[in-house]
Parts: C-alpha cells; structure tokens; sequence
C-alpha cells in the first residue's frame, strides 16, 4: 500500500518543471533506439499476467495550489507524446499478438472479515463459466436485436442515456456483444460492445465511484453522438476545482473523449460480496465493473487490436470493434487513439431499466427496477434476493 496517496497526487505532474517539445520529441528517439535494441524481445513478449490487490482505505485528494500543473502548451505535446509512444510500442509488441491474465485479491487492510472476505473472493473468481455462459448468450440474442439501447437510473441516480449499435449485416453469423467469461479478464460476468457514436446521446450519473483509485461525488458525463459535452461532480467547493480535477483525472487533459464501451455486468455475486460487507467503494475495477452496467470513456476494447477476428463461444464473428474515432488509424493514428479507458459502473441499486429498442419498434426489457427481468437470465437475481 501507498504511504502517502497525497503526496503522490500532488507530485503527479512534476515533470512540468521540464516536458516541452524537444523533451518529447528526444524521449520518443531514446524509445524508437530502445525498443529497436530489444527488437527480438520484444517480439517473444506474450503478456502480462497480473495479480492486483484491493481494500486500502478510500483515498479523496485535496487540491494544493503549490502542486504543479501541465500549461495549456504541454498538455497538447503531453498527449501527443503518449499518442505516439502508444503507437511506436504497438509496432513492436502488436496487441493483436499478445494477451493477457488478471486477477484481484484482497489485503488485511480491508477489515476484520478479511478471511471471510478472501474467501468470498475466490468464490466470485471461480464461479461456473458453463452456466454463465449460457445465461450471457441469452442476453446477447436479445441484445443484438437491437438497434439502441436504453438506459436509466432510479433514486438518486439521474442517469438516462441512449446506446447506438452497429447494424449487422449477417445476424445469423456475426454479433454486437462480447461474451467475457473468465479466461483472460477474471472474474467472468459482462457482455460488451463499442458503440456506435452516432446516436449515442444522454447523462450518465454515479452518486459514488472510485476510478484509478480517486474518489468521485455525483459524477455527472453529458454525451452528444458518442462524445462528452459537459462533467461535473461535487468533490470540492467551486466548479471550476472540479472540472479541472475531471479533466486531469477522467480526461486525461483531453478536450473531450468518446464512449469506448458499453456493457452489462452480470455478477450479482461480486456485487452481493460488495454490499454484505460494507466493501462496494474498495472493490477494484476489475470485479466492480462486473457489478452492474458500466461504460468506458477513452478506447474501445480493441484498440490496436481492430482486424484481429474473435468469435463468441456460439461461434458468432464479434463485429462491435472500432468507431469513428478509431477507423482514422488508416489516415492518422495519433487521432485514432485516446490511450486511456475508464469504466463507470452503475451499481444495481442505482440502476433502473435497461431496455433494447429493435428496428420494428419492439422493446425487449432485460433489466427493470435493477433486477434481470429477461427469460433465461432471472436466475441472476438469486444473490441479491437478501440483501
């Protein structure tokens, strides 16, 4: 664990006493030199495999005005620079060559039912991959019938977003949705797409989440076809402290980003964990965003990875792999990529409806009042019955 998450947050920005150009341009020359010595080993690199930890205390940072910060000039060659790292990187260690394992498991700073916990833990990353596959095969039939879907929170949750999706043009033998079990990306439990940005339009609210391990209250993102317009949040006094901590943290000093993925989450076990003991806020993202919808801003799922053909379980070609953005790698790869993803999920108990919308007019509900309502999928619901 970190023994000062302040003092690393206000020194996260430090090489602004120096990043300019000629900085940029001279580290992208060190690195080009680098990855060309290390040429063959990096073409034997497989991947990563991860083990991550979850359960130190929630961590909401206060803005110091002595902490340095990027000027207007160092942002654009900052994102420049990592546009082009990410590129000159993927020429060597190609994404669609390479793959990767990662699993989260908690420490003894999450509590007193630490054991209890762990052990909980490894049930949620070892549920049954046959039956979840059958359920999330469920869902994607219905969700392919889709041309957008509809999403909306209740209580105090002010989401109400509208999801495009890409049209197929052989349904019988091609999909929109991702079926993600527990192969590389563990725990199992999400179905996901890219959308289509166009159409792509609404709010989506949280009350509370945690991203990169920085707190959020009420984090608002307007979308206009597929992109964001408008954030807010009330972490600090003055709107002006909170866009700017949205746009280093969530932006990443981008100007706007697009919605990367939409998904549904279908882990109510990781979720019913969550909530039984008190640990919803400290789950890492890796099993959070199973625990309900989540959309990602930044990249799609694919990025660099857009030609490689995947097939669903049931044998359906995955289609959903790039949008606008990403379809300018052919022209401009610097403007095809954002380099960062962020997942925002809306917990359960935020959640209202998730209704598909087919091109007939047909509305296929599959979640309502946060609950699985579509045949197939109800048994779902079974862990989140006594909470």
């Amino acid at each position: 664990a970190s023994p000062n998450k302040q003092y690393e947050y206000d020194h996260r920005m430090d090489d602004a006493l120096y990043f300019d150009e000629s900085y940029a341009k001279k580290r992208l020359q060190l690195l080009h030199t680098s990855y060309e010595l290390l040429k063959k080993e990096l073409g034997d690199c497989a991947g990563p495999a991860v083990m991550e930890t979850f359960g130190e205390l929630p961590f909401n940072p206060a803005e110091k005005k002595e902490a340095l910060h990027y000027s207007k000039e160092q942002q654009k060659w900052k994102q420049k620079f990592q546009a082009e790292n990410g590129n000159l990187l993927n020429q060597y260690v190609p994404s669609d060559q390479t793959s990767f394992s990662i699993i989260a498991y908690p420490l003894p700073e999450i509590g007193e039912n630490y054991t209890e916990i762990f052990n909980q833990t490894i049930a949620v990353n070892t549920l049954d991959q046959e039956k979840y596959l059958e359920i999330q095969t469920k869902l994607i039939d219905a969700l392919d019938k889709g041309s957008h879907v509809t999403i909306t929170g209740r209580k105090n949750n002010k989401t109400d977003l509208t999801i495009a999706l890409i049209p197929l043009e052989h349904p019988e033998k091609e999909t929109k949705f991702e079926n993600c079990l527990a192969d590389v990306n563990i725990p199992l439990g999400e179905v996901f797409t890219s959308p289509e940005l166009q159409g792509t339009t609404g709010v989506l609210h949280v009350t509370k989440v945690f991203l990169n391990d920085l707190e959020y209250h009420d984090l608002t993102l307007h979308f206009k076809d597929g992109v964001i317009t408008d954030y807010s949040c009330k972490n600090f006094p003055t709107e002006e402290e909170n866009k700017k901590y949205i746009l280093e943290n969530v932006l990443f000093h981008h100007k706007t980003l697009p919605m990367g993925e939409f998904a549904i989450g279908t882990n109510t076990t990781a979720y019913a964990m969550g909530k039984t003991y008190q640990i919803s806020h400290l789950l890492p993202i890796l099993i959070a965003e199973k625990t309900g919808p989540h959309f990602a801003v930044g990249d799609t799922c694919f990025s660099h990875e857009e030609e490689l053909v995947t097939y669903n379980p049931d044998g359906k070609q995955m289609r959903a792999k790039e949008n606008d953005f990403s379809r300018l790698r052919h022209t401009d790869r610097n403007k095809a990529y954002f380099n960062c993803h962020t997942d925002i999920t809306i917990p359960y108990d935020e959640l209202g409806d998730i209704l598909v919308h087919t091109e007939s007019g047909d509305i296929i509900p599959i979640i309502k009042e946060g609950r699985f309502v579509l045949e197939g999928t109800v048994e779902l619901n079974i862990p989140l019955e006594n909470l």
